[in-house]
């Protein structure tokens, strides 16, 4: 136990302190500097274009799934004296937080007009390079006092608007073009025919062109609080990002005309910033609820509800259906005269011999199943940790540091349970297992983060992660996890009695008799898995958009219920197939069980995250990374599904054999 509290302190200490202001609150005076900090830029996913008509069309796209360094050079943005870097936590540099000052100047209740920030030169080059991403729909990132410099969003199924998190980097305008003129006016000698033909061509050659305005100045308005005795507090900021073609530098007059970048040579940008302060009468404590917004409600009701009725049907059918015939078996079973020659011609209690013997590889199994059920533990106490406000996003960078954190204290579990399994098949290599367990998986995971961390480099991403940041992961993994996990398995080792089997092993294995399709390991895992997926479907989607496009997620109650609802399906729908494979002799049921838990599940995750993007990725670094991300994604889930299936088939396999007199 104090080991374990050491371990905790030395996580703390070694990770790194976030000082982003607006964490607690800061009262202001008149006149007072309000700190306007930068972070990324970061893809969106839903974005409009507007029309020649100025109204709002949608466009397809292709999807680019990584950021950029603010002050990344190709943009040329306008830079402070000194550039300097917000400390910020491990979570929050993984997910790609790069937060730095910024030369805004913000002053309490001063409102500005049209202050000029800088004069810069964008080369042509550069210029296509920023009209792409504008194209691409990328979003800029800012803080002022803490909170993302927002847009006010309108939600038409709620019916109700928000604050969104971060603003364009440019706008789109669509405008039809037919290139060169095929019928000049004055053409009059051609039949009627060849007029209706010429036009129809001219209507096919119409196409549909993207043209980039480049945002040159944004009209910051800060909300306030007054607490009085000329004490103020920032509850809200929102950007309003312009596009203006100046007739002069310095000049915010409306031209009519908006700023494109010209990719064949260099453009002067003049950039300007307006502020407004506006009073509300929002306080401090509840500022975060314009940014917190549950999306589709009446889905996720109506999707927790269906399935919550799925999951009530199938415990029914599987408690009556399954309590029956087991009441029913134990009474056929143990009426039986242990003294007469009695052959029972089927039921699953004729495998009682076979049931316990060791599987293949039964290391590789155990130690999956110790590092599934790791993870596990880790995604519901986060889950429940954010559900409860500890981990609000607020905290930026909280939540996946919490998750870092539980992951390596949570190898202390990960080596009991591997132990655990292992000694549950009595293998010999006790000592292989206790090494393995903490090394494997976790150093299968670092080598792939790794690799997908260069191309992230090569692509000059802001999302590559500093070799400190990395070394620190490796420093805790070595100096916490690893202790950890082999004071787990020591304590597995002499405390744990999961190797007490209720039946005694025959040595010569039972040949499996011919099994129904639907109990075969695939297809039994296909159909399993539609039922666990299903339950933490339309949650996935909304977990995906705040993985790849800066959303904020703020649906842990729901997230949580899902998770739960997730878990119970897992364990009926591979206790109900083992169940039966054992009543057709098939006593092969270790890695079934971990199959069926966590293969048909893991399967439709990947393809979820394939038509999530709509099969739409530009570039091969895009479809790389996100390729890449999403297999990670989908191992783990099926390591944590895998485990949960079949611990829960190894406790009811171990249940059920106890309950009945065998010779």
């Amino acid at each position: 136990m104090n080991y374990v509290i050491l371990s905790l302190l030395f996580c703390l200490s070694v990770v790194e302190a976030f000082n982003l202001p607006g964490l607690g609150p800061v009262t202001y005076q008149k006149g007072d500097d309000i700190p306007l900090l930068v972070n990324h830029l970061t893809p969106s996913m839903h974005f409009h274009h507007k029309n020649e008509e100025g109204k709002d069309i949608s466009t397809a796209k292709k999807y680019v799934v990584h950021s950029y360094d603010y002050y990344y050079e190709k943009f040329h943005f306008c830079q402070p004296v000194h550039i300097e870097k917000a400390g910020s936590s491990i979570g929050s540099i993984l997910f790609g937080d790069r937060i730095y000052n910024s030369p805004f100047q913000l002053n309490m209740l001063e409102n500005k007009t049209c202050v000029p920030l800088c004069e810069s030169i964008i080369p042509g080059k550069d210029a296509e390079f920023i009209n792409k991403l504008i194209k691409n729909g990328y979003y800029q990132n800012w803080f002022i006092d803490g909170l993302p410099a927002a847009r006010e969003v309108y939600d038409k199924r709620t019916k109700s608007s928000f604050y969104g998190n971060g603003f364009e980097l440019g706008l789109v305008e669509i405008r039809q073009t037919t290139g060169d003129k095929l019928l000049p006016d004055s053409v009059h000698d051609i039949s009627d025919l060849a007029k209706r033909d010429a036009k129809n061509l001219v209507q096919n050659l119409i196409k549909e062109v993207e043209v980039p305005y480049f945002v040159n100045h944004f009209d910051i308005v800060i909300e306030y609080h007054e607490r009085g005795n000329g004490n103020y507090r920032v509850v809200g900021a929102t950007v309003n990002p312009v596009s203006i073609a100046r007739k002069s530098a310095g000049d915010c007059t409306p031209t009519g005309k908006s700023l494109t970048l010209n990719e064949e040579e260099d453009n002067n940008v003049h950039s300007t910033y307006s502020v407004t302060f506006v009073p509300s009468k929002t306080s401090w404590v509840t500022r975060w609820d314009k940014y917190l917004h549950v999306y589709d409600p009446k889905i996720q009701w109506f999707s927790l509800i269906n399935f919550s009725l799925i999951v009530i049907l199938l415990s029914v059918i599987l408690i009556n259906s399954l309590l029956k015939a087991l009441k029913s078996d134990f009474a056929r079973y143990n009426n039986i005269n242990l003294d007469d020659d009695v052959k029972e011609e089927s039921g699953w209690k004729l495998v009682h011999g076979y049931v316990f013997r060791i599987p293949k590889n039964p290391m590789i199994l155990s130690i999956l199943v110790g590092s599934g059920f790791q993870l596990f533990l880790v995604i519901v106490c986060t889950v429940f940790l954010a559900a409860i406000d500890i981990l609000s996003p607020i905290y930026r960078g909280a939540l996946p540091t919490a998750m870092i954190i539980l992951y390596i204290l949570f190898g202390f579990i990960s080596s009991y349970v591997s132990m655990g399994v292992y000694k549950f098949f009595k293998g010999p290599y006790w000592k292989v297992n206790m090494l393995l367990t903490p090394i494997l998986v976790p150093g299968l995971i670092i080598i792939t983060f790794l690799a997908l961390n260069l191309f992230l480099m090569f692509s000059e991403s802001s999302s590559v992660v500093p070799a400190k940041t990395i070394m620190t992961l490796i420093l805790l993994w070595f100096a916490v996890s690893i202790p950890l996990s082999v004071a787990g398995s020591l304590m597995a080792q002499k405390k744990c009695h999961w190797d007490e089997h209720p039946t005694v092993t025959n040595q010569i294995a039972k040949v499996i008799p011919p099994q129904k399709w639907y109990l075969k390991t695939i297809p039994a895992s296909l159909i399993g898995g539609l039922f666990s997926f299903g339950s933490i479907s339309v949650q996935l989607y909304f977990i995906y958009t705040s993985l790849w496009f800066n959303n904020i997620f703020y649906m842990y109650g729901f997230l949580l219920f899902s998770i739960c609802l997730f878990t119970m399906t897992i364990t009926l729908v591979t206790i109900l197939f083992t169940y039966h494979s054992l009543c057709q002799e098939n006593w092969k049921w270790q890695w079934r069980g971990f199959f069926i838990g966590g293969l048909g599940c893991s399967i439709y995750v990947l393809l979820h995250s394939l038509f999530f993007i709509e099969l739409k990725l530009g570039g091969f670094t895009n479809i790389l990374l996100y390729m890449g991300y999403s297999s990670v994604v989908t191992a783990l889930i099926f390591l944590v599904t895998g485990s949960v299936g079949f611990l829960s088939s190894m406790f009811f396999i171990k249940r059920i054999f106890s309950s009945v007199k065998v010779d």
